[in-house]
């Protein structure tokens, strides 16, 4: 039987500063996460020890030096927040990995927080740049002269199920989910394939099918072998496919059945070999046809769409749950996938208000008309930019959630409330509490472990491997019965 999803997601973001010729991405990041205060969590390190990003999901270790700050760059670097996330800087971009999260609803909750959160402190670093200078912070994944960075997803699988198997029935999935997930792009990276328009901003950084890089060589499915848990029992896939999404309902469609393709994969419930020839290849083109319409030639030889492939995976999903208990939103998931198959079929454009890409087409498109301009007008691609915009007042897709144009999954005030606090029903809740109430004597802190530094004793390191202990249901008696450190972690031992 399928293991539980536990899941959240890495969003790096893009960073400039408006009239700074000397702009220095690595110091503006650094000032940014160090603008955000909360006084808890201010001098925190994040513990590196048990990181092994070399190791590799098909059985072995690539060579190379981990990574490891000395203390002042480390503090500088890294926050952990009391609602469970970690904001940091990563290589030249500011990132913000959520709290752990065990359905698709919370996931859209704590990275819409990580929004707010990211726009919070880029206000409070204005304040002491510059006077006529500004920094931007854009969630998207391109920066328009042929670099990518990321917005990775993470879900905890079995490890008893084959990375051959996993790599099998997931990479058609990854091809073409992209019809329902991407945040879309004016134009391509690629001047071999030119395009006016295309579905996602990452297909075209892809160039292989399966590799541990991240940044370079970039693989559709990533093999880093770092579960963050158990390892005996869990293996964390690590997803770099995605684009950085808008859309509420864009993200959790695409988490929530991601999800739902890796318990099935669990389980044995994929049962058709749907492999494309050329999955690179294969990307790209999907991306590049804003019908939804392209044939994509299969490894059988025959020649289908993305819709007809994700319709093969939304049958077998149908069969799938029609014979297990699953939650409610598993079942409206399900209904949920097919509705936006059967209106990309029909007309892309009734989805102008769901998802991303097809949202910024149609916004794009009105403007266009409005202007008399194409689509290589400099204008045209500032908007693409301006739809990813954190400003609230400035970024476009803000500006349509507040004239009520795009599709809501979750409430202002679940988002307020996830920006100071974690989950209740993962170890999120455990660590955020932790960092709340005995912050000044945490010496640090990772997904799997947290270290107490308590006087003059050595540090005492907690063990959290298993990611559904931890939640309000287990602790909150503990967190009661322990108002200090020294008593939490005698508690514990005892």
């Amino acid at each position: 039987m399928a293991i539980p999803k536990v899941m959240g997601t890495e969003i790096e973001y893009g960073i400039t500063v408006k009239n700074d010729r000397d702009f220095d991405p690595i110091s503006s990041c650094v000032l940014l996460v160090n603008s955000y205060r909360e006084e808890s969590t201010a001098k925190i390190l994040w513990d590196y020890d048990q990181e092994n990003p070399l190791a590799d999901a098909r059985g072995f270790q690539v060579e190379g030096e981990k990574y490891t700050p000395n203390q002042q760059e480390n503090i500088a670097r890294n926050k952990t927040l009391a609602n469970g996330a970690r904001y940091y800087v990563d290589h030249a971009h500011p990132e913000y990995s959520c709290p752990e999260v065990t359905n698709a609803r919370d996931l859209v909750i704590h990275e819409k927080a990580g929004e707010r959160i990211v726009e919070q402190s880029r206000r409070d670093a204005n304040r002491v740049l510059p006077p006529g200078t500004q920094m931007l912070i854009y969630k998207n994944n391109s920066d328009r002269k042929g670099n990518s960075y990321g917005s990775h997803e993470n879900y905890l699988m079995d490890r008893r199920t084959s990375f051959k198997q996993i790599v099998e029935h997931l990479m058609p999935f990854f091809v073409t989910r992209q019809i329902y997930s991407g945040a879309g792009k004016v134009g391509s990276e690629n001047r071999a394939h030119p395009c006016e328009y295309q579905l996602s901003q990452r297909a075209d950084f892809f160039e292989t099918e399966v590799a541990l890089d991240t940044m370079v060589k970039r693989p559709i499915i990533n093999t880093r072998d770092e579960p963050h848990a158990d390892r005996e029992k869990y293996r964390r896939l690590h997803v770099i496919v995605g684009d950085a999404n808008m859309s509420e309902f864009t993200i959790w469609l695409r988490n929530g059945l991601t999800a739902l393709v890796l318990a099935m994969i669990e389980d044995g419930a994929v049962d058709r070999d749907l492999s494309f020839r050329d999955p690179v290849r294969a990307i790209k083109e999907i991306s590049h046809d804003a019908t939804c319409r392209r044939e994509v030639e299969m490894q059988s030889g025959r020649r289908r769409t993305a819709i007809q492939v994700q319709r093969d995976y939304l049958e077998m999903a149908q069969r799938y749950v029609a014979k297990r208990e699953v939650t409610a939103e598993v079942k409206e998931l399900i209904v949920e996938w097919e509705r936006v198959l059967d209106s990309l079929e029909r007309d892309p454009m009734e989805l102008r208000g769901e998802i991303d890409w097809i949202i910024k087409r149609a916004l794009i498109e009105g403007f266009m008309e409005r202007k008399g301009v194409d689509w290589g007008s400099p204008q045209v691609q500032m908007l693409d930019l301006q739809y990813h915009d954190l400003r609230p007042d400035r970024g476009l897709y803000y500006v349509l959630e507040r004239q009520g144009r795009v599709k809501r999954v979750v409430t202002d005030e679940e988002i307020e409330r996830a920006i100071l606090h974690p989950p209740e029903d993962t170890r999120a809740y455990f660590r955020g509490g932790c960092l709340r109430r005995y912050g000044a004597q945490v010496f640090g802190v990772n997904w799997d472990s947290i270290s107490f530094g308590i006087g003059d004793e050595p540090i005492k390191r907690v063990m959290m491997v298993e990611p559904l202990k931890g939640s309000k249901q287990h602790v909150e008696e503990l967190f009661n019965s322990s108002p200090t450190a020294a008593e939490l972690v005698r508690n514990l031992r005892s």
